[in-house]
């Protein structure tokens, strides 16, 4: 084995397993780089060290391949911190390879990394002379089986030190058991006795690849399905009712509310998922299969810890054996349920289209969500950052498949986030796609320094800024409560001129007919970056938000009586 140093082996490890680097250069992580840039590890570098593990979160969502950030030791780390948080919090594997105090002892200006990462739920790896290799693996290793982030920290004295020969075999792929718990065969039982039944879908279903089984398992029920926000349209097809939860209609939600049986698929039940212990009906009786080791929430009346893919396999199989030979070969039960979802859907409201006029003259969200779908190309990976906006895309824009709607900053109830995340998925766009990011004005100022990242990344991206010169969810959960609006709002910030400055092609869009200049760009080919200004109302509350401030003063109101 050819001799390296012990940053040098970190990256040969790391090449092993992933292809792409995002970081800012330090002293803590020079050599890191150098070692990485020498084995054809692609670096993207970010302007600010919070965007480090966040491209690496979003890069992840957006492939489903492992990507690593990088930092040099004390204030680098400690910016990267709340993005490590929303990776740990989202269960999204992800490497941090950092640089930390020498092994020798801590300088006066270090401080206790690792101590800091576990207040996250962080594993800390630091790396030796003698097993900077295994070490590494191990790190990875834990990242891609527990889905969490991992620091891989390399003492400042040891970084361009001589590595230790190692003999280390290949990385083998993780074996996937068919042998799920026997608890199956109850589910079975009741999903084939239901009159109702729904099969809702979450991210750990997606993950699985586990489409194909629970549509083919809806239709043998006749079934209908839904999914949370990041598992949108893995079961689209007859009887989808779209997302779970506030960025739901009220009639998809009213019908998920009568469903007997109720399939949780690799979904973890959040409270914005079951709008808040109003989503399924109380006399509902709900399984839930999971990789988890018991349930995610009191609702689940059955569990089953397994694959999930695996999982609905073995449901199909199952429901086979207790079928007689004809019933196997006749059409797919009654359709009643769905006939009547169809009936509903089709005569109940749809979300709000939004109004041509509001009180202070601004755009309404809404219609511009709606003219915003229309415009932007049909390929398209949608980043969204956190904010009061964030229901508008799920809501009003289509989402090809699950991996194409990022959803960063709900895990950990984070804004700022997406500029960052955008660079990591418009790095794994490779097939035409065109990045599109969602943001509002606070979020994209805390992550302005990458958007020039971004625009020196993306071959394709579209930046929509909900610019409503405020702190939007603060102006509806407080401001109409009475509380002063003054640190709600942020001066209105002409981000055109500043997309311009950068190198990106921009507008501001007060009207839906300056849209235009949007349109005429992807025209001429959607190539680099255009940022759209949009200068939106804070008249129009999002009806998650209404939902969540409901949910809110009921709870307070229980722990006052």
């Amino acid at each position: 084995m050819t001799s390296l140093t012990v940053s040098g082996r970190v990256a040969q490890v790391l090449s092993s397993y992933l292809s792409d680097v995002f970081g800012v250069m330090g002293n803590g992580n020079v050599h890191f780089l150098d070692a990485a840039e020498k084995l054809g590890l692609r670096f993207s570098p970010v302007r600010h060290e919070g965007a480090a593990i966040a491209a690496a979160d979003a890069y992840y969502r957006t492939s489903g391949r492992l990507a690593a950030g990088t930092t040099t030791y004390g204030p680098g780390y400690t910016n990267a911190l709340t993005a490590l948080a929303e990776a740990v919090q989202a269960q999204i594997p992800a490497v941090l390879v950092t640089g930390d105090a020498p092994s020798s002892g801590a300088r006066p200006w270090d401080v206790d990394q690792a101590a800091i990462a576990a207040g996250l739920g962080a594993a800390t790896f630091t790396v030796t002379r003698e097993a900077a290799g295994s070490i590494t693996r191990q790190a990875v290793e834990y990242a891609l089986t527990k889905r969490t982030a991992v620091v891989i920290a390399i003492p400042y004295d040891l970084a361009a030190l001589e590595a230790a020969e190692e003999e280390l075999p290949e990385p083998s792929a993780p074996a996937v058991s068919d042998d799920v718990d026997g608890g199956l065969g109850q589910a079975a039982r009741l999903l084939a006795g239901a009159k109702r039944p729904l099969i809702l879908a979450g991210r750990g279903a997606h993950l699985a690849g586990a489409g194909p089984e629970l549509r083919e398992l809806a239709d043998r029920l006749g079934a209908l399905t839904a999914g949370t926000a990041l598992a949108l349209n893995l079961l689209q097809g007859e009887g989808y009712l779209g997302v779970a939860g506030g960025f739901g209609t009220d009639t998809a939600a009213g019908l998920m509310g009568e469903a007997d049986v109720v399939l949780v698929a690799g979904a973890s039940l959040t409270p914005f998922t079951m709008r808040f212990g109003h989503l399924l009906g109380p006399d509902s009786t709900v399984i839930q299969i999971d990789t988890a080791l018991q349930p995610t929430n009191p609702r689940v009346d059955m569990f089953v810890s397994a694959d999930v893919k695996s999982a609905a396999g073995r449901l199909l199989r199952i429901l086979d054996g207790q079928a007689s030979p004809e019933a196997r070969l006749t059409e797919p039960r009654a359709e009643a349920w769905r006939a009547e979802a169809r009936k509903r859907l089709a005569d109940g409201p749809a979300h709000q289209a939004g109004s041509a006029e509001t009180p202070d003259g601004r755009l309404d969200p809404r219609s511009l969500a709606t003219a915003l779908d229309a415009i932007l190309p049909e390929r398209r990976t949608v980043v969204q950052d956190g904010g009061h906006f964030m229901g508008w895309a799920p809501m009003y824009w289509r989402i090809p498949r699950p991996q194409d709607l990022v959803m960063v900053g709900t895990a950990y109830q984070t804004i700022g986030l997406g500029l960052a995340s955008a660079v990591g998925a418009a790095r794994a766009v490779e097939d035409g796609r065109t990045l599109v990011l969602a943001s509002g004005d606070g979020g994209f100022l805390m992550g302005l320094p990458d958007l020039e990242s971004l625009i020196g990344t993306a071959s394709s991206a579209v930046v929509v800024i909900y610019n409503d010169a405020a702190y939007g969810a603060e102006i509806h959960q407080y401001g109409s409560q009475g509380l002063t609006e003054k640190p709600m709002l942020i001066p209105e910030v002409d981000f055109s001129g500043i997309a311009r400055a950068l190198g990106a092609k921009s507008a501001i869009i007060r009207s839906l007919a300056d849209l235009a200049s949007l349109q005429e760009w992807i025209d001429a080919g959607a190539k680099g970056t255009f940022v759209a200004d949009c200068r939106i109302t804070s008249s129009v509350r999002a009806p998650w938000m209404s939902e969540w401030m409901k949910a809110k003063q009921e709870a307070k109101a229980a722990v006052a009586g």
